[in-house]
This record gives structure tokens, sequence and C-alpha cells, in this order.
């Protein structure tokens, strides 16, 4: 090849070498550029929780901090420092890391209410209730089911007298969401840190957006004639997920087993989120924002967080239990009496773990049925943890009753 040719092969290598590097130091500044803007303090933010006070904060901040969802509901007032009763000998300096506003260092506690069907229910009544506390100090999670038709007479105008009644018909002078806060708070003397509300309907949406729930179901649930879940082990779809968790009548206890069919539930629900990568989480947290499925005051970043620290408690080590009592007649109303000793000492050894203990003058819980009239005390420990529910150890799972047990042999087995 002639020298002339050669220096102009030279000339054009060198001329794509230098207009790749020019590219490439381009590309790079921009993204340099758009990390500083995207981090830096140029936007104004108003902290609602924090006395309305506004500060400059970071466009990846503002999207990490915000809360679509809390206009919803609005804010919650949280237990005062000094009506919470902490022992003397907590260290009151400790930091356990976790960077969310808690009311007290080292747990975490969300109250999850979950709203009925406007199809098949009001749509206005808290049917599924969960006070869902992380202890950073044990690495255990421990959950509290507050039956629907739990008598709570001082906090509802409504007839019933029932807790799922509280966010609609409670104080009118309160937020709906606060109603129900200030009940749990009070009785139970458990501060709450942040809320999470949905419906049944949602549960559908949400269950289907994360690609179903696997579980090996351990006995067979016909919702209606042509909604039929059959036993063993499969994927439930969103809709197959509401009729499992809204079924009832197939139970010896009614309700109760609807509370132990729903266990059998969330144990399958966490393996899931479990198995999910961090993308998949994001994704689909995003999607339940968008839509709006949920109603809540925690942001996407404490989100994130709350899901990290779940991902490393074991499964041996969440422990739920359920309000101890029984059912009894109030007039024409259903209702679940509370019995409040087993409750109080539920409460001191696993969500007050660092208060004084509460104590029966102290707890604003009535008992309808008083103690020296109790009928029945089987439910004041039903407690489990999540490995055991996952292992189908007995006693875990809802008893059917005879007459629901034929009619599906009769029906359906064939």
């Amino acid at each position: 090849m002639p020298k002339s040719h050669k220096n102009k092969e030279n000339l054009r290598n060198e001329f794509a070498l230098n207009l790749c590097v020019k590219l490439i130091s381009v590309a790079l500044t921009m993204v340099l550029m758009a990390v500083m803007i995207l981090n830096a303090p140029i936007l104004s933010y108003t902290d609602t929780d924090n006395f309305n006070k506004i500060s400059q904060i970071s466009i990846t901040k503002y999207f990490k901090t915000r809360k679509p969802m809390q206009y919803l509901e609005g804010n919650i007032t949280r237990l005062k420092t000094q009506d919470l009763n902490i022992r003397e000998d907590i260290d009151q300096d400790f930091n356990d890391g976790l960077d969310l506003k808690q009311t007290i260092e080292g747990q975490f506690t969300i109250l999850f209410l979950g709203f009925d069907s406007d199809d098949n229910g009001s749509g206005s009544l808290h049917d599924v209730n969960y006070l869902i506390q992380f202890n950073l100090l044990t690495a255990s999670m421990n959950i509290l089911q507050i039956p629907r038709d739990t008598y709570m007479p001082y906090y509802t105008n409504s007839s019933t007298g029932k807790f799922n009644s509280i966010y609609t018909h409670g104080n009118k002078e309160k937020s709906n969401i606060q109603r129900v806060v200030d009940c749990v708070q009070e009785n139970f003397g458990v501060p709450v840190d942040a809320y999470v509300t949905t419906t049944c309907d949602n549960v559908a949406e949400i269950v289907d957006i994360v690609g179903g729930v696997p579980i090996d179901m351990p006995y067979p649930v016909v919702f209606e004639a042509d909604k039929v879940i059959p036993d063993g082990e499969q994927i439930l779809s969103g809709e197959e997920s509401e009729w499992f968790l809204r079924f009832r009548y197939g139970y010896q206890n009614g309700d109760i087993g609807r509370v132990q069919a729903q266990r059998i539930f969330m144990v399958a629900a966490m393996k899931k989120a479990i198995s999910m990568n961090t993308v998949q989480i994001f994704n689909a947290v995003n999607k339940i924002y968008k839509q709006e499925l949920i109603a809540t005051d925690l942001s996407m970043e404490d989100i994130s967080r709350i899901a990290d620290l779940a991902g490393t408690i074991a499964m041996e080590n969440v422990n739920i239990f359920m309000l101890p009592g029984e059912s009894a007649m109030a007039g024409d109303q259903s209702i679940w009496s509370v019995h409040k000793s087993a409750t109080l000492e539920i409460l001191n050894e696993h969500f007050r773990t660092q208060q004084i203990k509460l104590t029966d003058k102290k707890s604003a819980i009535v008992e309808y049925i008083t103690e020296e009239n109790y009928k029945n005390t089987d439910y004041d420990d039903m407690s489990a943890n999540f490995q055991d529910i996952d292992d189908g150890e007995k006693g875990n799972n809802p008893q059917l009753n005879s007459s629901y047990k034929n009619k599906y042999d009769a029906d359906y087995e064939n």
C-alpha cells in the first residue's frame, strides 16, 4: 500500500479514535452532570410530618421520600414520649440504624387495615386488621390479628360497637385513620409508626401484579358454585386469593377460621416476596403506587428499608397472635369480647418489650363478658410462628364443618 494511503488510513483511524474518546467524554460529562443535578439540593420540599418545615432536597431524594399515597388518608398523631412509659434500664441514646421515623428506637410498628369490597359489602368496614411490629433487638416480627367484631363501644358511634366500624363511625373530630390509630394505641399501649390500608378488590390486583402467590392449599375452598380452589400445590391468582381470604362459611368457627386461613395466605405471600429480586419489588411497588391500590404514609424509601429488614428475619421468628377473647351476643349483634388479662400478657411480652408493663387500670380495653363469667378460653393462646404454619403443624389450620365437607365431597370431588 502506498505511503500516502497509509497516512490517510492512519489519520482516519486517529480521527475515529479521537471522535470516540470525545463522545465518551461528553457522555460521561452528561452522566456526571445528571447525577450532580439529581442529587443537588435544588427543590423546596415541605415535610408535613415535621410541622410543615420547608427544606431544600435533591430530585433523587424527592422521589425516594415522596409519599404519593399519603394524601388519601393524611398524617397520624403518634403517642407522646411521656406516654410511652419506657423502662429505666433501656438506653435512651440507642440507635438501631433503621433510619425511619420511629416512636421507640429498636422497633417499628405498622397498622394494616383491609376493607371489605364495594361489590360484596359496604366498602367502609375494615374486616382485616393487623398490628405488625418489627423488633430489631430480637430480629423478630410479631403480628397481632384483631378480629373485626372486637367490641370497642367507646370508639365508634355505630350501634354494633365493633372495631371494624371505627374508621367510618368514630370520633368525627379526627381523621378516619386517626380514629383507628387512637383506639389501638389507647387500648393496647403500642405506638403506631405508620399505616397501610387497602381493599379486598385491591388485594386481588396486587397479587396479579406480583405474578400470583404459590401456595399448598391444605383443603379445598368453594367460595361459590363456580368459584372453586382445589387443595394441593398451585399458584393463586388475585381473584382466587380474594376468594380464599373472604371465605368463612365452611369453617366450624366462622370468622375465627377465616383468621387462621389468613395466616396461611400471609406465610405464602411472605415467601413470594422473599423470592422476588430488588428490581421486581421496585416495579411491583411502583405499579401499586400508580394504580393507588394502597393508602400509606410510608415513602418508597421507607418501604425499601422495611422490605430489606423483613428479608433478614427467619420464618421461625415471625410470630402471629390473635386477640384473646370469645364470641358473645350484645343485643342482636355477634361480637368478640376481649379477654383482658390474656391480652395484656401477649402485649407486654411481645409488643411492649421496652416499656413498663401495661396494667389492667392503664388499658382502655372493655370486657363485655367479665373474667369471672368467661364461657370459653380456647382462643386465649392462638399463637404460632410462620415456620410451623408453613410446615402444616397441627392446630394451625382452620377446622371445616361437617356440612361443608359433605357438600364438597358430593358436588366437587369427582
